[in-house]
């Protein structure tokens, strides 16, 4: 009898205790972890970005792991607690990553974890990286324009973003749909495909056949809460150096780049730029990170198939562990 493919999705808002969860499931069903979120994949932002959060000293450990994949290259996995995790310091801040690329070599890691006869754990809150995954999306491979993206950025920078969103959507209504509006390199994306494939952004991300079963996780926190534990988040990454962080990348990055556009990143640009004090640039971090939070749940709340589970230490993992019992030992799903 061929053996079931299957994958594990965790998702939710960031400081939702996603990454946690996932270690303690993964150790329980022999799993291992790819990461779905758009910032743990640059090289050197570690503390903006929550990595140091679960490891104080990333580090890859000798191992005889060997992934031979024609055409793509993927980087030997970080241990994270004893949990191999992918998709962590994938490019440098200043090389492009999109979506594409993403899909195409996790939909790599997750067939060898599985054929190697593991669990494989997609766990982030992207929510575009993980339906690229979960929907099968075929995305649109158009190669960057340099200097069409230089354009819309200068037109972003003396018009404004909203500018930019709403020639984006007078070209593609249906892009408001899944498009963030104040992301300038998503609608910089949307726009530049629109624009030089002459068709709709949303008409050419189609959802194919489903990979293999899926069983999707969420994790939902009262929000008081989870402004709480945003804000504390971000008061220990302050402390952890964020500010050196940002002017270690400063001396190598542009200011300008994509990556540095990140919350916790674009605000510490501005006071090292004399722009705002400290205070104000740590309470714009909180203010920034509890706004994206709200908009994650607004895009993962569009998908029925989430089961979600109100995350609280006592009963989160003995109800994700009954789920994933479950969906391992329950009856292929007919595709």
């Amino acid at each position: 009898m061929k053996k079931r493919q299957q994958l594990v999705v965790i998702l939710g808002p960031t400081a939702s205790g996603k990454t946690d969860l996932a270690i303690k499931l993964a150790k329980k069903f022999n799993g291992e972890i790819i990461c779905a979120d758009s910032r743990t994949i640059y090289k050197g932002m570690d503390i903006g970005t929550a990595k140091l959060l679960q490891n104080k000293k990333l580090k890859i450990k000798n191992t005889k792991y060997k992934l031979k994949i024609k055409n793509v290259k993927i980087q030997k996995p970080i241990i994270i607690k004893n949990i191999r995790h992918y998709m962590i310091d994938v490019v440098r801040p200043n090389q492009e990553f999109t979506v594409a690329q993403f899909k195409q070599k996790a939909v790599k890691i997750i067939k060898d974890i599985q054929k190697r006869g593991k669990v494989p754990f997609l766990v982030g809150g992207t929510g575009l990286y993980i339906s690229a995954i979960v929907n099968n999306l075929k995305i649109p491979r158009v190669p960057p324009d340099k200097k069409l993206r230089q354009k819309l950025e200068k037109e972003i920078k003396t018009k404004g973003l909203k500018f930019v969103w709403r020639k984006l959507i007078k070209l593609d209504p249906e892009a408001k749909s899944f498009i963030q509006k104040d992301n300038p390199r998503r609608v910089i994306r949307a726009l530049e495909v629109c624009l030089k494939t002459k068709k709709h952004f949303s008409a050419l991300r189609q959802k194919g056949q489903p990979l293999c079963e899926i069983l999707q996780i969420g994790l939902k926190i009262p929000r008081p809460l989870l402004y709480k534990r945003i804000n504390q988040r971000v008061e220990k990454m302050i402390k952890m150096g964020l500010i050196k962080e940002v002017k270690k990348l400063a001396k190598q990055y542009s200011w300008q780049l994509p990556s540095m556009s990140g919350i916790g990143y674009r605000e510490i640009c501005r006071y090292l730029q004399g722009k705002i004090s400290l205070t104000e640039a740590i309470e714009e971090i909180k203010k920034n990170t509890r706004h994206y939070s709200r908009r994650q749940m607004t895009w993962f709340k569009r998908d029925q198939r989430i089961i979600w589970l109100t995350n609280s230490p006592k009963t989160v993992f003995s109800k994700a562990k009954k789920l994933i019992q479950q969906f391992i030992v329950s009856e292929p799903s007919p595709f």
